[in-house]
């Protein structure tokens, strides 16, 4: 089979941008199968990473020993998601190093199910100096106390938080899981709390639809309270905790102060996101134990400025 005349066109500019900027390879996020002789032809000296979904489509990939293949998950997930997971799992496996520039070409156009254009998309993405992977063997660091899935998804929350804002306005925000009982009686409400009234199930974060929502509320003032379950308890909530003896980053401001502090005081596990970046922080007993740089933002990513404790406050 023959590439399509504007696979062929991107294929060309992303080699040429390889040699231009210089970049350090080519990420090519697939869900067909292409003509895997021709797009090696299109891209002969270029360093080139492949990310696919189908199985089979990776077990044929791999017999080629110049390309290194990288396995998604089954699950269905926005093509930006797929994308950072493979530059996340290019990272933890020392395929790629913190700094590095990497082009990609992927389908970013929504087309019928059955017949997708194989890349229509170009982008030119740096993995900042101040990236870190994080994964569930990360997330295991934390403990057993909180269980995996809640903490993922609270994860996914904060990183849609951090990327996405609300309304085109970026957002700064507290999610502290666990504990609750005792962080409640270290703070208190600042408004009316927005979970009051409603059913485990329509505050359970592990839900897609619940995270949209809380999404919204993360706008208030104050945080947002997590239950070891993974159910939302409370929102708008002041952290009346002293923060004596913590030492943070220079540039970090009271938000992160305050996650730190609630994390120390109490068994919680606090993610803190910056207004000014989108960088998630994961404190635990006082201490920043995982740094997660919001990868999925619009398609040209930029190194890690160094954020405004004024944004934080």
């Amino acid at each position: 089979m023959s590439l399509p005349q504007q696979t062929v066109a991107l294929l060309q500019a992303a080699r040429d941008l390889v040699k231009g900027l210089p970049a350090d390879g080519i990420l090519i996020v697939t869900e067909t199968s292409l003509d895997w002789d021709e797009v090696e032809r299109h891209l002969v000296g270029c360093r080139l990473f492949v990310a696919a979904e189908n199985p089979s489509l990776t077990k044929q990939l791999r017999d080629n020993d110049n390309w290194h293949v990288i396995e998604l998950d089954s699950e269905p997930l926005p093509t930006h998601e797929r994308m950072s997971n493979a530059l996340l799992h290019a990272v933890t496996t020392d395929l790629l190093q913190a700094g590095a520039h990497v082009v990609v070409l992927y389908n970013g156009i929504s087309t019928l199910e059955d017949a997708p254009e194989p890349v229509d998309s170009l982008s030119v993405i740096h993995l900042g100096e101040h990236l870190e992977p994080m994964t569930n063997q990360d997330l295991r660091k934390l403990g057993k106390v909180i269980e995996l899935d809640v903490l993922r998804a609270v994860v996914d929350l904060a990183k849609e938080i951090g990327r996405e804002g609300r309304e085109g306005q970026p957002v700064g925000s507290i999610l502290v899981v666990g504990d609750t009982r005792k962080v409640m009686h270290v703070s208190r409400f600042l408004n009316f709390n927005p979970f009051r009234g409603y059913t485990r199930a329509e505050r359970d974060t592990r839900d897609k639809k619940v995270r949209e929502q809380i999404k919204e509320i993360a706008k208030l003032d104050g945080a947002i309270l997590i239950g070891r379950d993974g159910i939302a308890e409370a929102a708008c909530v002041y952290l009346d905790i002293p923060t004596d003896g913590i030492g943070l980053s220079k540039g970090l401001g009271s938000r992160h102060l305050a996650a730190a502090g609630i994390s120390k005081h109490t068994k919680a596990i606090a993610f803190c996101i910056s207004q000014s970046s989108g960088t998630v922080r994961v404190f635990q007993n006082g201490e920043l134990k995982l740094h997660i740089e919001p990868l999925a933002r619009p398609h040209v990513w930029q190194p890690l400025r160094m954020e405004n404790s004024d944004d934080d406050a």
